[in-house]
């Protein structure tokens, strides 16, 4: 943790890149992936973190735009981090990395509100134009996981709360379903971002879902598309 916390970077903007905090129990891991993304021009690493915990706390004070996580971690994993995060109204994009493959290991932290994932093998290009993604608003699910996590929805009553949804509420969930940032939204039908983004919560609340990844979800499970 001591290492960690000698790694973080004082709160001050090195320029408009996206500001990523990275939390990984692994020392070597951490390593490696901030010296790849500290040669890429828009990313900015501000911080580190061994655990949860301290990654949560690294998280308010640090206001990161994206938290690369590990989700087995000592103390308080991953999945009870993001649940944390949830809690404070973080605003942070998390992005998982794990050496773990198992949907039984991916799928909570999913459902817990990650905005996607990524392998810890994955080509470093890739983990970069992930970590864009995710920041411009996308949500990245594979599609066996993306199975997995509809087959564990309940089926009661889901379609009937969509009966609440306006006809523009219901492009709007289309397209966020399509993996559409609120910009590309926002374009594709000609609205302000801010409009976009009160559909967007007009949606998340009739539907009583607590993010994007969980609307883009139902929106698959009931027929709804851009």
């Amino acid at each position: 943790m001591a290492d960690a916390a000698r790694n973080t970077v004082n709160a001050v903007d090195k320029g408009a890149g996206i500001r990523v905090l990275l939390v990984d129990d692994h020392q070597v891991v951490r390593r490696g992936l901030r010296t790849f993304l500290e040669i890429q021009d828009d990313i900015d690493v501000v911080g580190e973190a061994s655990d949860g915990a301290e990654g949560v706390a690294q998280a308010e004070e640090l206001k990161p735009d994206v938290v690369l996580m590990d989700v087995k971690m000592p103390g308080m994993d991953g999945v009870e981090a993001l649940r944390k995060l949830r809690e404070l109204a973080n605003p942070a994009r998390v992005l998982i990395v794990t050496s773990f493959t198992e949907q039984r290991t991916v799928v909570p932290a999913l459902r817990a509100g990650a905005a996607g994932y990524v392998y810890k093998d994955v080509d470093p290009d890739a983990l970069a134009g992930a970590i864009r993604s995710v920041h411009a608003g996308h949500v990245l699910l594979q599609p066996e996981v993306a199975g997995a996590l509809l087959s564990q929805e309940e089926t009661g009553g889901g379609q009937g709360r969509g009966g609440s949804l306006t006809e523009r509420e219901r492009e709007v969930l289309g397209l966020i379903a399509d993996g559409r940032s609120n910009r590309e939204i926002a374009r594709a039908l000609v609205l302000s971002e801010k409009t976009v983004k009160t559909h967007v919560s007009n949606i998340l609340m009739k539907l009583d879902l607590a993010d994007r990844t969980q609307a883009a979800l139902w929106a698959v499970r009931h027929g709804v598309t851009g």
